[in-house]
């Protein structure tokens, strides 16, 4: 038996996660627990929250597997230095602020407080891409797939097309930087004034305003190839000149600017953050998102021509774009895919540690992933002292009465924080540290922007279904458990969902099961009995913070806001009790 940590460090969505015995135990991305939105030092509090999940002391750690490898890549890297003799200064700068960051043994050991001589661990550096990979083949239970990879850069690769194979991965094909598909989409979202690190889901919601109009100048910004694709220099600042992604000592992420003076002369002057969205920033948001589905399709079908098997395994930062995933059945040969619910950088903490786990130490012992729940939990005791200590009026409710409880508040058009069993893992809120409302009532996007979350008015929020129901409303029966595919809502049904069903007629779906989740199933059950909806609305417990962690942030956001309800555990909670209670 092994006691493998992984981690994401130094790198934008730090995280940790434990494996014992092949199996995953806790995985939790830095943000939650320092509150810094993706945190991109080095994991001190996921480190130890881990061990505590697990049961186990930094002395217990036999291997720790980092998504990084330096190494990799060495060839092209010095390739691209050789073209470019200017860029050799900016590269070796960049190469001692890495070494800096490689004595892992001493950081470990000061997170956890101890001697870095009791600590035993083995240190592999696995190559990013290869981490991605494993994070979603090794939690699956299929013993072949195809596999892609896709995302702004790691390592000096943007993309990997690999062969799974019982416990093997063979590379078969690696895109290199600058051409990189996330850069793509990142210069388009800072020209049009979405310039800070992860605003491009929000494009990505904004691209249905608007219209084709710029179709040609995108075909020409990225070139689809036969063995990939490649981007046109003409609109891009030159890689290596300090642009891109910077983590600053605090471990925050600034950016860069990555658009070129061509791109001014095309559009005119980049919008300015929160100024007004104009026909033209639709417009282009449209063409981006438009060429990026090209690009990904075509990236697609060019791995099923190297590896043609029906299953899919995918990861990386581009995998977030969920609308591109859900054209994955209606334009590609492939049959089922399994996307990791942390398919970002956070994710690269579980896959180190499982390729480690599988390549390396070949256990044998296949971690499937059938929810996303590895995060923290608290007992309910735990729970009642912080609703003692925060003045909160609340009644202690059974199962069944908590979930009719909650049905009626959502029936009413009220808004519920609910804060459930373990942490989700990944971005998505998906029933444990949600926000849940009514899907069909016509003004409840409006209340929930304007009593807790402040987003743009176009940006959808999330339908969660019935997994058996699912084909009924959706166009698509195949599933979506971690929120990660768009699929067209059927015409009879979009009426009835219009607080979820965006503009384009679509809706990002979570796909739920009682196997997965009994409590929250049995809530949307529940609600469909009293309403003939077998759909809840689901947004992320926060407000333009990271998603909620412990019962004290659940508490205090519930508190600074126009939410109506809390329910948390097995207390129920509500502004009009703590009203009658004055």
């Amino acid at each position: 038996m092994s006691n493998i940590l992984g981690l994401n460090s130094f790198h934008a969505a730090a995280s940790a996660a434990i494996i014992v015995d092949g199996k995953v135990v806790c995985a939790i991305p830095e943000e939650r627990l320092n509150r810094v939105k993706y945190y991109g030092g080095f994991p001190s509090l996921a480190i130890c929250e881990c061990l505590r999940s697990a049961g186990l002391s930094a002395e217990d750690i036999d291997e720790v597997a980092i998504g990084r490898d330096s190494s990799a890549n060495r060839h092209k890297k010095l390739e691209f230095v050789l073209k470019r003799p200017t860029k050799l200064l900016n590269f070796v700068k960049m190469k001692k602020r890495k070494e800096k960051l490689d004595d892992v043994r001493t950081l470990i050991a000061k997170a956890c407080d101890v001697s870095p001589d009791k600590l035993k661990f083995r240190q592999h550096n696995i190559e990013h891409h290869l981490a991605h990979t494993a994070s979603s083949y090794f939690t699956t239970d299929w013993d072949s797939a195809a596999s892609i990879t896709i995302d702004g850069s790691g390592d000096f690769v943007t993309c990997m097309m690999s062969e799974c194979k019982g416990n093997e991965i063979d590379v078969k094909h690696r895109i290199y930087v600058p051409h990189s598909m996330g850069s793509f989409y990142t210069m388009v979202c800072e020209f049009i004034g979405y310039d800070r690190y992860g605003d491009e889901g929000k494009v990505m919601g904004l691209a249905p305003l608007g219209e084709n109009t710029y179709k040609e100048h995108f075909q020409d910004m990225i070139n689809l190839t036969d063995d990939g694709f490649s981007l046109n220099p003409k609109y891009f600042l030159p890689f290596g000149d300090s642009q891109g992604t910077h983590i600053k000592e605090d471990g925050t992420i600034s950016m860069s600017r990555h658009y070129s003076d061509y791109m001014i002369e095309i559009f005119g002057k980049p919008r300015e953050r929160h100024s007004e969205i104009t026909k033209r920033d639709m417009d282009i948001s449209f063409g981006l998102q438009s060429r990026f589905e090209e690009a990904y399709i075509h990236l697609l079908n060019l791995l099923y021509k190297k590896v043609p098997n029906d299953r899919l395994v995918l990861a990386g930062g581009c995998v977030l774009n969920s609308v591109a995933n859900g054209m994955i059945f209606d334009k590609t040969p492939f049959k089922e895919t399994a996307i990791h619910p942390a398919a970002g950088d956070d994710g690269l903490a579980v896959g180190a540690a499982l390729y480690v786990s599988n390549v390396v130490l070949k256990e044998n012992k296949r971690h499937v992933m059938k929810n996303a729940y590895l995060g923290n939990s608290y007992d309910d005791s735990f729970i009642k002292e912080e609703l003692d200590k925060a003045g909160v009026v609340y009644q202690k409710l059974d199962r069944d009465s908590l979930i009719k409880e909650t049905t009626d508040e959502i029936v009413k058009g009220n808004v519920i924080g609910w804060f459930q069993g373990n942490m989700e893992w990944g971005p998505r809120a998906l029933g444990c540290r949600s926000i849940l409302s009514h899907p069909g009532l016509p003004d409840m996007k409006d209340v929930l922007n304007a009593r807790i979350k402040h987003r743009e008015s176009f940006r959808p929020f999330a339908p969660s279904v019935m997994v058996e129901r699912q084909s009924e409303i959706f166009e698509h029966d195949h599933p979506s458990p971690f929120m990660l595919h768009v699929y067209k809502i059927k015409p009879e049904w979009r009426d009835k969902l219009c607080a979820v069903n965006h503009l384009d007629n679509t809706g990002r779906l979570q796909s739920v099961s009682r196997e997965e989740n009994p409590l929250y199933y049995d809530l949307i059950k529940s609600f469909e009995s009293k309403s003939g909806i077998p759909i809840i609305l689901n947004t992320s417990f926060n407000e333009n913070e990271p998603i909620v962690c412990t019962p004290k942030e659940a508490i205090d956001c519930f508190q600074r806001t126009k939410m109506d309800t809390l329910v948390i555990g097995s207390y129920f909670c509500t502004k009009e009790m703590a009203n009658e209670s004055k």
